[in-house]
């Protein structure tokens, strides 16, 4: 089954951030993403307003550096669940539970000012995959690591020019 959304909008108000009872930090904040189209009537643009849902690292990392009007792109799975509210009443839930949060602008872009690099170490945040290795600072950039996926190639047919 395939469960991946991409998204790309802008922070709605500050995120919150929270602590579960065992200590896992969790942020929460809601992201406006434009329609492709306008309105017929108005000739406005609308948009779709998403909850977001980081935990652990990428969540500390969105409460510290992500604040209202930033670009955000979000990398994550769309989740639903349901609860029972105070008077008892049945609610559903829908949410987008990000892997990964990326600037989507520069500081000179929201806020006006120049940019200023973030601190070492203090870049783009990738969660570890789902093996539990460490997390990987890719200082800003989606970009994949390093490595060279190809070297256990061979040439089986010996048709390639090396």
């Amino acid at each position: 089954m395939l469960n991946k959304i991409f998204l790309q909008g802008r922070l709605v108000a500050d995120p919150e951030l929270r602590h579960t009872q065992s200590g896992i930090a969790v942020a929460s904040f809601r992201l406006a993403v434009d329609r492709d189209f306008k309105d017929r009537d108005t000739g406005e643009r609308k948009a779709d307003f998403i909850n977001i849902v980081a935990w652990r690292q990428t969540g500390e990392f969105v409460s510290r550096f992500f604040t209202k009007g930033r670009m955000a792109i979000v990398e994550g799975k769309l989740q639903t669940r349901d609860y029972t509210d105070r008077d008892g009443n049945r609610r559903y839930a829908t949410e987008v539970v990000a892997d990964n949060v990326y600037f989507g602008d520069s500081r000179r872009d929201s806020e006006g000012g120049g940019y200023s690099a973030p601190p070492a170490g203090r870049g783009g945040y990738s969660a570890p995959p789902a093996g539990g290795s460490a997390p990987v600072d890719r200082g800003g950039y989606s970009a994949a690591p390093t490595v060279d996926q190809f070297a256990d190639l061979t040439d089986d047919d010996g048709e390639l020019p090396f």
